[in-house]
This record gives C-alpha cells, structure tokens and sequence, in this order.
C-alpha cells in the first residue's frame, strides 16, 4: 500500500510541474502579445461623418490604402450623421488605445468634447473637410470651402448673365462646410447687382432631403433659374424634384464631384460641381499623420487643391 500511495504521489507531483510549465509558457505568449503594439505597427483611428454619401466613402477608401502603403493599422468608425455617435465612437477608439485620430466631424461644434478628450489621453488629432470648434488639432486638411462657395457663385452669376433668382440648399447646421460653402457664395452674389438668393433651406447634405426641399419650394414658388448646393447629394436631388416639375432649364450647381454629379454634368443635367478630391484628402491626412507620428512638425492647414468641373 505504502508503494502505491508513493507513486500516487510521485504522479501528482509530474502533473503539477507540468501544468506549472505550461502557465509560464501562456504568461509568455501573452507579454510577446501586449508588446506588439509597442514595438510594432501604429494604429491610426479615422472617424467619418457618414458612409452614407459617395464622398467620404472615397475618403476613407483613398485613406484606408495609403494608411496600409505606409505600414499603419486603421480602425474607421461611421457615425452616420449623428453628432452624438461620433463623440461615442471617438471615445471608443481613445480606449482601443490608438496612436493618433483623424477625425471627420460630422457636427464642429459638438466633436469638439471628444477631440479634448483625445488631448487630454495625449493622443494627436488631424481633422479632414470639416474643421472643429473645440480641442487641440495638430492640423487640418481641407480644401478652401469659401473659395469654392465663391466659385459656384461666380460661375451662376455669369450663366445667369447677371441676372436672376437662386435658390440655396444648405449643409448639415452646425458643419463648418455648409457655413463656409454658404459664406463664400453669398459673398459672390452679394457683389452681383441683379441676382439674388430667393431662398435658403437645410437639406442636410442628403440626396432624399434635397429632393423634398425643392419640391417645397417649388410648390411656393417655382421662379428660380439656379439652384446652388453645398453638396452634390442635395444638388441630384433638387434636379430630380425640377425635372419631376417641368423646369428643365434651372442652372443647378452642386459641391464635391462625386462619380454621380461629374456623370451629370457631362450629361447635360447639371451645369456645374466643384471638386475638391475627396481621394487626395484621405492621402493627404495619411501622410500628415505619418509627419506627426514621426515627430516632425506640421503645418496648421493643409490645402487640398478645388477645380470648378463644368
């Protein structure tokens, strides 16, 4: 008996190294796991305004393929238009413990909490588009939203030979492109002698909203012979609500140049976009990223390039 208690024992004794041995191996296997992201690749956090529209889906896609050029992990979020989704989301990705944001603001007033956040977790922010009105931003990459404004208007002015009444679908409120877009528009007509604005109403950047806005406004009143929108999405859809109403012959202009409104404009069906290339924006934010991970210093605002495509 004595014998088989020994080796019993002895057993025990074999299993219980075992079992210690293989819980050093996992404790290894774990701290190698944890130390990738130190000594590895950088991950780099991109918040969207929304997926919903052509434009910030080329964004992402330009940016998501230069970030993997450049040898960064990339985590996008979409906030689909909703302000409070995007400070969820971004604070989501702070936690995730990525090494820099770029952030699209789908609302610039309200980011503004969640890029302080980003500060305080001493995580570097670039914003792409649309400028916040709160935090620290290391820069932002943009194209010129008042010059294009101005462009559009300058290019109804002179269609219109000076004369005439322009309707304006505006942007998401609160959106530094709509009151930049609106700025520089308004700019120009106000410097034209006999062309005013009839009308201005939100369609918040949404194909569906600008084809039920100018719907109502035509129904008010359907003497307009411009329409200029702070996007294409809302240009599209107030040329289907006036072709829909018989006024074939409205100039309407829209903003971005998405592969539908390029392909309306060579079409006939509208007479202008202003294109600020959504996929040089993307590139361009990877590459500031780069600049600032690396410690090199950067500048303030980084233009992205407009042309009026008529």
């Amino acid at each position: 008996m004595k014998k088989i208690w020994k080796l019993l024992t002895l057993v025990l004794v074999v299993a219980l190294l075992g079992a210690c041995s293989l819980n050093n191996g996992a404790d290894d296997n774990e701290a190698t796991g944890s130390d990738e992201k130190a000594s590895g690749e950088k991950t780099i956090g991109l918040s969207i305004s929304t997926l919903n529209n052509p434009f910030f889906v080329t964004l992402r896609d330009s940016a998501e393929a230069k970030a993997k050029e450049l040898g960064y992990a990339i985590k996008t979020v979409d906030a689909q238009d909703d302000p409070a989704t995007q400070v969820s989301d971004i604070e989501d990705l702070i936690q995730q413990g990525v090494d820099l944001l770029i952030v699209n603001p789908a609302d610039s007033a309200a980011v503004a909490s969640a890029i302080t956040s980003a500060n305080n977790a001493n995580i570097p922010v670039i914003t792409v588009d649309r400028s916040a009105e709160g935090g620290e931003v290391v820069a932002h990459v943009a194209s010129d939203n008042a010059e294009g404004g101005k462009m559009a208007g300058e290019f109804i002015i002179e269609q219109l030979g000076g004369e005439g009444k322009v309707v304006e679908l505006e942007g998401i409120p609160g959106s530094s492109a709509a009151r930049e877009r609106g700025a520089g528009f308004n700019e120009a007509i106000e410097a034209s002698d006999n062309v005013e604005v009839a009308t201005k109403q939100s369609a918040n950047f949404d194909r569906a909203e600008g084809l039920t806005v100018m719907e109502n406004i035509i129904q008010s009143n359907n003497d307009v012979q411009a329409v200029f929108a702070h996007n294409d999405e809302m240009a599209l859809g107030a040329y289907q609500a006036l072709t829909a109403a018989g006024l074939k012959d409205v100039i309407v202009v829209g903003f971005d140049a998405t592969d539908d409104a390029v392909a309306a404009v060579e079409g006939g069906d509208m007479a202008a976009t202003v294109a600020q290339k959504p996929d040089r924006m993307g590139e361009q934010a990877l590459e500031t990223a780069k600049k600032v991970l690396d410690g090199e210093t950067v500048e303030e605002f980084i233009p992205v390039e407009l042309e009026l495509i008529k």
